[in-house]
């Protein structure tokens, strides 16, 4: 993505103040889903960062990390893993839980969803404190999946996650 690219892009995510709670700026990228334009440069910008990895599986979480997990996966020609709030998966699952700023929330994925050696790519939409995405690399790395790589469409870096994801090669389209 060129830099003309990226600041459509930066213009496109509308900030909502207060949201979802007294205090927050909200990046809402829901006019960037709505273009169709802007939604195949995002997707591509995945595409064309995560191929030469050779990634095996993406894992992608809940629930942003869908939207553009799977057309990555697709595009990629590899299978696609959710990692869900715990209960909303129909199967044996694996889980991990971890500190929120006041109590903990817990993340699930399918037991049997990354082989051992798997080599994976963590799709997101956004990147603040860290820690589901953290939680959510331990998932795979408990399951003897590899994470070549952790990509996020957004970057807050004031809230310093990429502390939270030390070790771990990240990369962000746009860093707020």
């Amino acid at each position: 993505m060129n830099a003309s690219d990226l600041d459509r892009l930066r213009l496109a995510i509308r900030d909502v103040p207060d949201f979802p709670k007294p205090g927050i700026l909200f990046k809402d990228i829901t006019p960037v889903l709505g273009d169709p334009e802007l939604l195949r440069m995002v997707i591509g910008g995945f595409v064309e960062s995560a191929r030469p990895l050779g990634v095996e599986k993406v894992v992608g979480i809940e629930s942003r990390g869908f939207i553009f997990g799977t057309p990555l996966a697709a595009a990629l020609g590899v299978g696609f893993v959710p990692v869900r709030k715990k209960g909303k998966l129909p199967w044996k699952c694996e889980a991990v839980s971890y500190a929120l700023e006041y109590g903990e929330a817990t993340i699930e994925m399918h037991a049997d969803a990354i082989r051992q050696g798997e080599k994976v790519v963590l799709i997101d939409d956004l990147l603040a404190t860290g820690g589901t995405a953290a939680a959510a690399v331990s998932l795979v790395r408990r399951l003897g999946g590899e994470v070549l790589e952790a990509q996020f469409l957004i970057e807050l870096s004031f809230l310093s996650g990429r502390e939270a994801l030390s070790g771990v090669p990240l990369r962000s389209m746009l860093v707020f």
